[in-house]
């Protein structure tokens, strides 16, 4: 059990890194993967994970079947408002719905990414570090900059030039652009995609110097 307490209706940034930097994301399928899970495991559902990802390839139901357009929010554990997926990391931003909720949904899509991964690449054993780390969001002002943030990730890494060529975070999402959609935060933001393009592009740069001066200073 976590000895910090998350509670109903906060939101809260989680970062959960793989154990000595691992990298666990090697290519688009591992990262389309993790995406999967990340969807699945916000609502409870009687459909099998395994189904789910039949119903997915086959394109029996697509990514806007019923399981999630017709569920409830009582249903859900977690709103998913952000994330990015990083080759040894994870953030997301996430609001807790239901009691234990956070905890639960991040430990589901953890065990689901290891299982997968050890069974693809014939390894045992942990593949993340122990506890995923938390931080409440106070106000809607460091929401948004908190999703700058995640959404320059990896530019700011070297993987891209730009935030939109990086296909495995919710930024084409915050753009309007026709993609897979299930971020909930119109709720708690007014973004306007070309606004919210400027907004994190300005500041491409300075996450830039931001970066170099934390690995001079933290070793």
């Amino acid at each position: 059990m976590r000895k910090d307490f998350l509670v109903n209706d906060q939101v809260y940034h989680i970062c959960t890194k793989s154990i000595a930097g691992y990298k666990i994301f090697n290519n688009d399928e591992e990262y389309v993967r993790m995406i999967d899970l990340i969807r699945y495991y916000q609502i409870k559902n009687d459909l099998s994970l395994s189904a789910f990802m039949r119903s997915r390839l086959v394109g029996q139901f697509g990514f806007d079947n019923a399981l999630f357009t017709i569920s409830k929010d009582r249903e859900k554990l977690v709103h998913i408002i952000a994330y990015c997926i990083m080759p040894t990391h994870i953030h997301l931003v996430l609001k807790q719905l239901k009691e234990n909720g956070v905890s639960k949904y991040v430990a589901d899509i953890l065990n689901g990414y290891t299982r997968y991964f050890n069974t693809k690449h014939c390894r045992k054993g942990p593949l993340w570090e122990g506890r995923f780390k938390n931080v409440l969001v106070e106000s809607d002002e460091q929401l948004l900059h908190l999703t700058r943030y995640q959404h320059l990730n990896p530019v700011t890494a070297g993987l891209v030039k730009e935030p939109e060529d990086w296909s495995f975070s919710s930024y084409d999402e915050y753009l309007g652009k026709d993609v897979i959609s299930f971020c909930d935060f119109n709720s708690l933001m007014d973004i306007q995609p070309k606004q919210y393009q400027k907004f994190v592009s300005s500041r491409i740069n300075d996450q830039k110097d931001l970066a170099i001066i934390k690995k001079h200073l933290f070793v």
